[in-house]
């Protein structure tokens, strides 16, 4: 009887235990859910200060350990602040220098890779966003309060490639990339005719849509209006795919196969969101199923000599193999607009994000020129 006694005891003391135990872990899991930090958070630290972090920069995310071999023992570095919204940032391989747009502030700014120094590069800019660099070292840029593609060429003058089509105003030429058979590729969204602040209030006289104008002739051509709103582009390593943004009603990345001056076979290429995590789990980690974030579309493309494309994308840079697959991420305290790879070798990333320039050394090459 007395054993009995003990058992019952000892078997109730152990199922109030593990009830107590199961309540306990029930009500810490909604909590661990709520309080778990979020993967597009970036990590505090003092972006005024030259202070060091661990390495790897616990900003530069692995999903995939495909991505792994991109990182290097490199900080990500604030270089400038002070714009009101950074954009178009291009890498000048004959100069060594990057220059990128202020919109609202109507100036280009360049940052010289010698010793770092920044200053007013044009002003005024035309309200520019987009910038590049042609096979001749010329500064290609999309103004939005001309209403046009303009060249900076090597005497000093500027050269209107593209105001119209067919007769009708272009809306505010946003991105553009130049092709090694002379062409240069433009988006023409509305953004800057909408309002006062990155250019002039206007009425759009043409359906949103992507051109290809010839550098020698300007003959001018629509090759597709099929995004709502086109935004970055780029072609892949081999010149046989185009990227091209949607960042309208898509909000994806769409690829179409080039053929000459023809694109084909337009689909959606990848639709990215902001990575989150809803466990307290290891975050060193993620996976490339930690999504389920706000809606994130991508602005500003390029693409590495391994055919990934890097996007311009809340939190940061979101890194996307050929296949499709997001494998990585920068993660970034302001929103980046507009990436490129630059410095000798290519093999820097910049990145024009709200009202600051960044730049982290990557272990690829930029598959283009600019």
């Amino acid at each position: 009887m007395k054993s009995s006694v003990t058992n019952v005891k000892t078997n109730g003391a152990s199922r109030r235990a593990f009830l107590a135990a199961s309540l306990a872990g029930a009500a810490l899991r909604p909590l661990a859910a709520q309080t778990a930090p979020s993967l597009s958070t970036p990590t505090q630290r003092d972006w005024s200060k030259q202070e060091p972090v661990p390495y790897p920069d616990p900003d530069i995310i692995a999903f995939d350990n495909r991505f792994r071999r991109y990182i290097l023992n490199s900080q990500i570095k604030r270089l400038y602040t002070g714009t009101l919204w950074a954009e178009g940032v291009a890498w000048s391989g004959t100069g060594r220098y990057v220059v990128w747009s202020d919109i609202p502030n109507n100036v280009q700014m360049r940052w010289l890779e010698e010793d770092g120094h920044v200053s007013v590069y044009h002003n005024p800019s035309g309200f520019s966003n987009g910038n590049t660099f042609d096979y001749e070292g010329r500064q290609v840029s999309c103004e939005h309060g001309n209403r046009r593609v303009a060249r900076y060429e090597n005497n000093g003058t500027i050269s209107v490639i593209a105001d119209n089509f067919q007769g009708k105003r272009l809306n505010s030429p946003n991105d553009i990339v130049v092709h090694p058979d002379g062409g240069i590729w433009f988006t023409d969204p509305t953004y800057g005719i909408r309002g006062y602040y990155e250019g002039f209030k206007g009425d759009s006289e043409l359906k949103p849509a992507v051109y290809r104008v010839d550098g020698k002739t300007l003959q001018m051509d629509k090759v597709t209006d099929d995004p709502d709103q086109p935004n970055g582009i780029c072609f892949s390593p081999d010149y046989k795919k185009v990227y091209i943004c949607d960042t309208g009603s898509g909000r994806d990345i769409r690829v179409y196969d080039l053929d000459g001056k023809t694109l084909r076979n337009g689909k959606r290429f990848v639709q990215l969101d902001m990575p989150m995590v809803a466990s307290t789990r290891d975050l060193r980690q993620p996976t490339a199923t930690d999504t389920g974030g706000a809606p994130s579309a991508a602005d500003g493309i390029r693409c590495d000599i391994d055919g990934n494309i890097w996007a311009g994308a809340r939190p940061g840079v979101q890194v996307i193999t050929p296949a499709g697959e997001r494998i990585g991420m920068i993660r970034l305290p302001e929103t980046c607009a507009n990436i490129c790879f630059g410095g000798t070798r290519r093999n820097r990333l910049f990145m024009a994000a709200s009202q600051s320039l960044y730049a982290v050394y990557v272990d690829t090459i930029g598959a283009h020129i600019a």
